[in-house]
């Protein structure tokens, strides 16, 4: 007897839902960051300015991203969705991107593609109504039946600004349901850039978009690219704890140190790609951080676990949470401008031409 197409669905979108869980517990309470490597960002230092010239007040840390204005150039990067806990993640971040003038990217959204009853923990537009918002699906899945129509779903759903395709192909094949057949993707993506009506952008997960690879995207049409490089979570790490294959547990152990720093990408793609609208992630801790990103070239920095405080970030009833998570925003703009301020930089366009970032 034929198997029943929806009842696939449903399970497929049972094993999303359980594995957006397990990601979630397995960051907060695992050490999963990358070994062995850095972002790079350690490597570079700003030559201090003793007479900046400037009062720290008027130092001006506006930007634009996706045509709405920011109160400063930095992302909430993708994280997470597909479950309950995961959408007060990201309702609580929402309103903080939107009280502090952050753009905010969501996590894949496949679970709500399965899954329309998943789909409002994805829904974050009314608390976030004036920043930028990014929808997100995996790449890999043009290649096992998502097209156009999955991708207009996720902006529609998310009545996104626009659309990220995220790569993460070392994490698919350390996944025990991984999907590894990443063979002839640009083309899809450029289809998908063609013919959506927002911008759509590409991302990595933590190991790194190189120059080459982000000059093919911005030939095929991607409007601005993600290039979380290594030094952050690595995703590898996180499969080890979810898988029950001893073999592949101990080979993700080899891949400890994967990817490419944060700064080396930065750099690549600058040299191959110099029209390319980058955002800077993978391992960004602080706004010292930011402000070396930008100052390498990138037009924004993006900010991932770092955001969620502390080991306990489920919700509490006394609201620590929040207000952490608002203390995590205001200390990264504040060492953002605060940089700026060492250095005598007055806007975020003098920050990305300055001549005082040495090795």
């Amino acid at each position: 007897m034929a198997a029943n197409p929806k009842n696939i669905h449903t399970e497929q979108s049972e094993v999303t839902a359980k594995r957006k869980g397990e990601h979630i517990r397995i960051c907060l309470e695992e050490q999963v960051q990358a070994e062995g490597i850095r972002t790079g960002l350690d490597k570079l230092r700003f030559r201090h300015c003793a007479l900046p010239e400037l009062a720290l007040d008027n130092i001006s840390l506006e930007s634009e991203f996706l045509g709405k204005k920011l109160g400063a150039p930095l992302l909430v990067s993708s994280m997470t969705g597909g479950t309950e806990e995961a959408g007060e993640i990201n309702r609580r971040l929402a309103e903080a991107a939107q009280e502090h003038g952050w753009a905010i990217g969501l996590g894949s959204m496949r679970a709500a593609i399965e899954n329309e009853a998943l789909a409002p923990t994805f829904k974050i537009r009314s608390y976030a109504p004036d920043v930028p918002v990014i929808a997100n699906l995996g790449a890999v899945q043009l290649n096992y039946g998502y097209g156009i129509e999955e991708c207009r779903a996720a902006v529609e759903l998310a009545e996104a600004d626009g659309l990220v395709l995220h790569l993460n192909s070392m994490q698919e094949v350390f996944q025990a349901e991984g999907d590894t057949d990443f063979g002839g993707l640009l083309r899809k993506i450029e289809q998908v850039c063609r013919s959506l009506d927002v911008p759509v952008g590409i991302k990595e997960v933590g190991w790194g978009i190189d120059g080459d690879t982000a000059q093919a995207l911005a030939s095929a049409g991607v409007a601005f690219i993600d290039a979380a490089g290594a030094g952050g979570t690595s995703w590898s790490q996180v499969e080890k704890y979810r898988s029950s294959d001893p073999m592949k547990r101990l080979a993700a152990e080899a891949f400890a140190d994967w990817g490419i720093s944060t700064a080396d990408c930065i750099e690549d793609i600058r040299a191959k790609a110099p029209d390319a609208f980058v955002i800077a992630s993978g391992g960004l801790t602080h706004g010292v951080d930011a402000a070396k990103a930008l100052a390498l070239g990138a037009h924004l920095a993006g900010f991932g676990r770092v955001l969620l405080p502390g080991a306990a970030a489920r919700a509490e009833a006394d609201g620590s949470w929040e207000e952490a998570l608002h203390d995590q925003f205001r200390r990264i703009a504040f060492e953002l401008r605060a940089a700026m301020f060492g250095i005598g930089a007055g806007s975020i366009a003098e920050l990305r031409h300055t001549s005082r970032l040495i090795r």
